[in-house]
């Protein structure tokens, strides 16, 4: 795989992305301390064009089912992009945009865009899909792997609040069971409802606090694995490309922005 990576910079944050990687932030450095779980397959890649699990891989747009690769089985997960190579639209010293035209195994046409704009307290990602023909249902988040430990299993681990409105229950063969529930204690693997935008808060105890905010009202919260805990905020549930379908057309694109603001404790 080419290494081929734009890296930005502002103050002493600095953003590495690698395009040729599905477009994923491959590191995020604050103060020259990595906060990504590092390795091809996690930094924080994009999720499009559907999140999480899509029940057997199958969905309906109209009366036509279409079936995708099974990459989880017996479901398909996180969408296409993030195992392709995008094109950059442009890159400066703090912000970038890029580029995917989808393509085979997604039977639509369309055009995704993820741009990065990197502050010396922030980041800003932004991702929009649009058709210049057919409409079809879509999704888009992400999925940014957060190291549980930021001192090389020194200090405390992070800690993560936020106060959903619901929890989605989640079945045996883990798509939610279409029943909200009061929401639960970790460990999850499990989709939360924020009607009133993401706003989840990642506290590293007296190294750092990150908070991931966003306008859509889902998020995935994953921390089974020893090494990370994931925060995705996503345009709809898994298996949502059935259940709570939203549809790309000609005259209204689907676009979703989340933003990761620090500060140092």
């Amino acid at each position: 795989m080419s290494t081929h990576e734009t890296r930005l910079a502002a103050g002493d944050a600095e953003l590495t992305i690698a395009q040729d990687n599905g477009c994923r932030i491959a590191g995020l450095r604050i103060g020259g301390t990595e906060l990504l779980r590092q390795g091809e397959r996690y930094g924080c890649f994009p999720m499009v064009p559907w999140c999480g699990r899509l029940n057997h891989g199958r969905f309906l747009n109209g009366a036509t089912t279409h079936q995708l690769p099974l990459n989880s089985p017996p479901h398909a997960i996180h969408g296409t992009g993030r195992d392709a190579a995008w094109h950059t639209a442009r890159a400066e010293k703090s912000e970038a945009a890029f580029t995917y035209d989808l393509a085979d195994p997604w039977p639509y046409q369309g055009r995704v865009t993820q741009a990065f704009g990197l502050t010396e307290d922030s980041l800003t990602l932004t991702m929009g899909i649009e058709t210049y023909g057919d409409s079809f249902p879509a999704q888009a988040g992400w999925h940014p792997w957060f190291l549980r430990n930021l001192g090389g299993g020194e200090g405390e681990d992070v800690r993560i609040d936020f106060t959903p409105a619901w929890q989605e229950e989640r079945g045996d063969d883990h798509l939610p069971t279409g029943q909200r529930i009061a929401p639960r204690p970790g460990p999850w693997d499990d989709c939360f409802g924020m009607p009133d935008g993401v706003d989840v808060t990642l506290t590293w105890p007296e190294r750092l606090e990150l908070k991931v905010t966003s306008r859509a009202e889902w998020v995935v919260v994953y921390d089974e694995q020893p090494e990370a805990v994931c925060v995705e905020p996503q345009s709809g549930p898994p298996n949502g490309l059935n259940t709570m379908p939203r549809f790309v057309t000609p005259i209204e694109p689907l676009e979703i922005e989340t933003i990761w603001a620090w500060r140092r404790l």
